[in-house]
């Protein structure tokens, strides 16, 4: 009997530590399977979004919404992709701080 609660119990632990959290934004791979490195024009660009390197991914992940609505997964060693990450960091930075003075 002693024997059949240490396995449960065992069991129990190692399930719960094993599992990966569980959550909407929780994702178990990586959203970019490839990448581009051509420049895309600012016109053609809506939205930027940033998804740091973790234990989903090991890389950092650039994803642009265009505007005709599709979405293009950037290289992120790119010169003009880190160039455009500062921009957008810098303008949410910006934005920021002008909501603090509000």
């Amino acid at each position: 009997m002693k024997l059949c609660v240490l396995i449960v119990f065992g069991t129990l632990l190692v399930l719960s530590h094993g599992m990966p959290p569980i959550s909407r934004d929780y994702n178990t791979h990586c959203r970019c399977l490839q990448v581009e490195s051509r420049i895309i024009p600012p016109d053609n660009l809506r939205s930027i979004k940033l998804f740091p390197e973790g234990p989903h991914c090991p890389d950092t992940e650039v994803i642009a919404g265009l505007a005709n609505g599709a979405k293009v997964c950037l290289n992120p060693h790119s010169t003009w992709v880190k160039k455009l990450i500062n921009f957008f960091l810098e303008k949410q930075q910006m934005g920021k701080a002008s909501k603090k003075r509000a």
